[in-house]
This record gives C-alpha cells, sequence and structure tokens, in this order.
C-alpha cells in the first residue's frame, strides 16, 4: 500500500508496489510452512512474497475492506492456490476470520496502513485531486459515512477539528469556513479549489517535492470516513491473541498519527512482568534511498515490529 501524503502530481511509482518489502518479510521471520495473517492485503503484493517465502505449504489469510483490492489480490495470488483465503471486512473482524481459516495461532501479522495505488490512481473513488470524482473516500461499501457527508453537513467546528486533528492542517479553521461558503461541494475538484481558496495552489517545484495544499484535508477526511485510527487500535489490541509466542507484529504506517499509535503500544505492552511484546525496532525503520528513487510514494513509510513473549 502507499501513503495518501503526496496525492498530487508525483505518478512516477510502479502501481501495486509492496513498500520496505525486504525489512517486511525480514521483521516477520517468514519461514516454510509458516501461518501468517496479512490485515491490509491490497493488491497482495506482499501477500505475494510471503507466500513464495513460505513455500511450500505456508498459509495466509488477506483481509481488506475493498472489494476491488481483493478481486486483484485473487488474481495475483492464483499461483499460490489453496494456501491463500481472502476475506472482506474491517480489522474488527480479524479474529473471526482467523479462526474461520484454521490460521490461529498465527506466526505473523502484518498490517501495511494507508491507501493503495489501486485506490489512489482511481477518480471514481474520490481519494484524490489528480483527477475529477465524487467525495467519497471509502475503503469499501459497507461504510454508510462519505466524504460528501462530512463537508456539507458537518459544522464548520466540527469540520475544523478534523482538519486539525487528523490532517495536522494548521489553517484549518479557514478551510473549514471556506468549505462551508462553498457548499454543497460535489466533487473532489470542488474540495481542492476549496482548499485553493485559502491556501492558493502550492509551491512550483519539481514533482517529486510538489505538495498541493489539499493534501492534508483530503488525508484527514480519509481518516474520518473509514475511522482508521480506532480501526488500528482495534487491530492492536487483538493482535496478541492472533499470534503464538515468539510469533511476528510488523506494522507500516504512512504518517505520524497511525506511527504514534503503534509506538505507544508496543512501548505499553513491551515493559514490566505482564509484557506481551519484545519490540524488534526500538526506532522506526524508513526505507532506503534507493527505494525512494524507485517509488516516490514509499518515502514517508515508518516500520515498526515486535515479537510476542
Amino acid at each position: 500500500m502507499t501513503p495518501v501524503e503526496g496525492t498530487g502530481p508525483d505518478t512516477n511509482s510502479a502501481p501495486h508496489t509492496p513498500v520496505m518489502l525486504a525489512e517486511t518479510l525480514h521483521f516477520l521471520n517468514v519461514r516454510a510452512g509458516g501461518r501468517y495473517i496479512d490485515c491490509t492485503v491490497g493488491a497482495g503484493g506482499h501477500a505475494a512474497a510471503i507466500l513464495e517465502a513460505s513455500a511450500p505449504d505456508g498459509r495466509l489469510l488477506g483481509i481488506d475492506a475493498d472489494p476491488d483490492a481483493l478481486a486483484a489480490a485473487e488474481e495475483r495470488l492464483a499461483p499460490y492456490a489453496g494456501r491463500f483465503v481472502l476475506k472482506q471486512g474491517y480489522f474488527d473482524r480479524a479474529a473471526t476470520f482467523a479462526a474461520e481459516a484454521d490460521i490461529v495461532p498465527a506466526d505473523g501479522l502484518l498490517c501495511d496502513l494507508g491507501i493503495s495505488s489501486l485506490q489512489l490512481d482511481n477518480p471514481g473513488r474520490g481519494f484524490s485531486f489528480r483527477g475529477d470524482g465524487p467525495l467519497d473516500m471509502r475503503f469499501g461499501p459497507q461504510a454508510e459515512l462519505t466524504a460528501a457527508d462530512i463537508v456539507n453537513e458537518y459544522s464548520q467546528e466540527e469540520l475544523a477539528r478534523i482538519l486539525y486533528e487528523y490532517g495536522d492542517e494548521r489553517r484549518s479553521r479557514r478551510i473549514a469556513r471556506a468549505i462551508v461558503e462553498r457548499r454543497p461541494l460535489h466533487s473532489t475538484l470542488d474540495l481542492a479549489k476549496a482548499v485553493e481558496q485559502v491556501a492558493g495552489k502550492g509551491r512550483k517545484s519539481i514533482p517529486f517535492s510538489r505538495v498541493h495544499p489539499a493534501t492534508k484535508t483530503f488525508l484527514a477526511l480519509r481518516l474520518a470516513v473509514n475511522q482508521e485510527l480506532r480501526h488500528l487500535s482495534d487491530l492492536l489490541a487483538l493482535a496478541r491473541g492472533l499470534l503464538g509466542f515468539g510469533s511476528r507484529l510488523v506494522v507500516l504506517s504512512f504518517h505520524s498519527l497511525e506511527d504514534r499509535i503503534v509506538k505507544n503500544f508496543l512501548r505499553e505492552h513491551s515493559h514490566g512482568e505482564d509484557a506481551s511484546f519484545r519490540r524488534l525496532t526500538k526506532k522506526v525503520v524508513r526505507p532506503q534511498a534507493d527505494e525512494v528513487q524507485r517509488n516516490p510514494r514509499s518515502r514517508s513509510a515508518r516500520l515498526r515490529a515486535a515479537e510476542t513473549l
């Protein structure tokens, strides 16, 4: 998966490129015959590598809220038929899915947060302002709330709070006021123009470093629509029960809010007599420079890993 940061013009990365693949396999300690859970299977990039490394009889459960992503994963994982199970849903159903797939306790659990190229590059999903699309931003059709609901129905004060807390947007009050004044907003470009009214059209620089002023607004709305931070906390609370002794937990995040939740969880659960994890990454692991050059969308990736006790 790839981050939402930089949802402006940079499109140089190959689609569906798994981020920090070598590091992920290393910290998962993938072995032949192992059982693994990929809680954000996306288009199946990490999952395919896990199945390859766990051959000949390793098994994998892939979970995703997005049926389009699951269809892509089904196709990509076809060479490993019989060794994987795919389920549609959010993290809070991981325990149920794992029990149904008879994959508990698992040897490793991967959570690759953020948004995939498959989603980002489809204007009809409403995640990006590179093309005009509906204000949707839902990962899966089961989510009732859309971005249109938030921008057109929430109060100016609540909009400002979401933009500030989820997007770290310092101009949150001004942007919220501009959104309210331009209601109703019908498309991603309508929303981007409302932000530009406050913040301009961004720096004129090379595509790799250009950041559109609406990036943080789109990030904040996506997090709110999909309740991503709550789902992440739910998954971390479930993780120890899904894993066996000496199993691995690996989380790839793409912005500070997610990373802070993971860091605080691992710190809290790796100390004292009741510790359930041993941190393998006391400092966050970032992608190598050559990967960032090949895949610019990986530049904000952060990896943390732990082993169960």
